[in-house]
């Protein structure tokens, strides 16, 4: 049985399932509330009945795991072999599953380290990956921490939404913000500052705004290596058009992921989301 330095993470860093298996990664699954069921992100709700259960406007709801799912997690990864965790989480400000992994990791019987990366979707994904290979080159707890908050520091998220609408139900964006942008009939750009979603820009038209989506995610990038991430929900002829001009405007571009989007990011931003996140290595 190996011992090192394993690394945890949750449901919306929207890794690819081989990416977890190849760098030994565990996502905890947060859980979408459909009128009455209950269900785990990634394995008992598909995005498409996400998107048709948003698009026919039935209530819709996210929650963050227990602390006894990752009490059990911290237990089988310990079993495994581990003699440290870390616990890489979406930010604190949009979910208590932060909060959930600070609770079970008291009891873990290995060391846990949880970070509040600020992060969400890919830009956590980048964060994971980031610790992961510190742990795997024979790092510390505390050098893959650091790898981690190393990559969150640098790293920018740039969102499209067709409205502000999902944002404002689910208590991310105020509803003054939302009102707003219904009332003027604008496409909102918005970007992920300090661990929370604000507003960026807005403008008039849904193919202007994506244009300067891909603007600004070009010119965040300029020259340096670095990796991007192309999300969406329920668009990926838009996602995947984005990923190709950005393919010929990023000249350091080393890995680009182009994945949907989870059910609990899609529950707050509804389908039409285009997503950017761009982190540099």
């Amino acid at each position: 049985m190996s011992r090192h330095v394993a690394i945890v993470t949750d449901s919306t860093a929207y890794l690819p399932t081989r990416t977890m298996e190849r760098h030994g990664i565990t996502a905890v699954p947060l859980t979408v509330v459909l009128g009455d069921r209950a269900l785990e992100e990634g394995t008992e709700i598909s995005t498409r009945a996400l998107a048709q259960a948003l698009q026919k406007r039935r209530p819709v709801t996210t929650s963050r795991p227990g602390p006894a799912v990752f009490a059990e997690t911290y237990r089988k990864v310990a079993e495994a072999g581990a003699t440290g965790i870390v616990s890489l989480h979406l930010s604190a400000e949009l979910s208590g599953t932060h909060d959930a992994a600070v609770v079970a990791a008291r009891q873990a019987p290995v060391p846990v380290r949880v970070v509040d990366t600020g992060m969400i979707a890919m830009a956590l994904g980048f964060c994971a990956l980031a610790a992961a290979k510190a742990a795997e080159s024979g790092g510390t707890m505390d050098e893959a921490v650091a790898a981690a908050e190393k990559r969150a520091a640098g790293t920018s998220a740039y969102f499209y939404v067709d409205t502000l609408d999902y944002l404002r139900r689910g208590g991310r964006i105020g509803a003054a913000q939302a009102l707003l942008g219904s009332a003027l009939a604008v496409k909102p750009l918005l970007q992920l500052t300090d661990g929370r979603i604000e507003p960026l820009e807005k403008v008039r038209t849904a193919s202007k705004a994506i244009a300067r989506l891909e603007e600004i995610a070009a010119d965040r990038a300029g020259a340096a290596q670095v990796d991007v991430a192309v999300h969406h929900l329920a668009a990926p002829d838009r996602a995947s058009a984005l990923a190709d001009r950005l393919r010929t405007r990023v000249p350091g571009l080393a890995d680009l992921h182009v994945s949907e989007v989870g059910a609990v990011i899609g529950a707050h931003t509804g389908p039409g989301l285009l997503g950017v996140v761009v982190s540099p290595r």
